[in-house]
């Protein structure tokens, strides 16, 4: 049975925090319950998040 990719649960931890170096800032969004599961990008070039409710 397939599942949806996009499904939280309760488990999961998903977090964004800003990386900055000397050369540049990094938005970084990470899902710490699984390994290998981030993304970065430059933080000017990140898109403006809506706050769930």
């Amino acid at each position: 049975m397939a599942t949806n990719p996009h499904a939280m649960t309760s488990d999961d931890h998903i977090v964004g925090s800003i990386d900055s170096t000397a050369a540049s800032d990094e938005y970084v969004i990470a899902d710490i319950s699984a390994d290998g599961a981030w993304l970065s990008m430059q933080a000017d070039d990140a898109p403006t998040l809506l706050a769930w409710r």
